[in-house]
């Protein structure tokens, strides 16, 4: 990952990294990695998001319909 600074402008350059990094979706990987997490739990977890994912999609389809 590169960000170069143009002007002497390091809060444009830091605004675009902190874009780059939350597109990326490093910060939630980083935080997801601090500690040990079961595999039973990684489960009940990748299963509580993808539920609330569908319930989001659901809730948008119903909005435009």
């Amino acid at each position: 990952m590169e960000i170069k600074v143009e002007g002497n402008d390091v809060e444009k350059a830091l605004k675009a990294l902190k874009r780059k990094i939350q597109k990326e979706g490093l910060m939630g990987d980083l935080k997801r990695r601090r500690y040990y997490e079961k595999p039973s739990v990684k489960l009940k977890t990748k299963q509580r998001e993808a539920q609330k994912k569908r319930a989001k999609s659901a809730r948008r389809s119903r909005q435009s319909a």
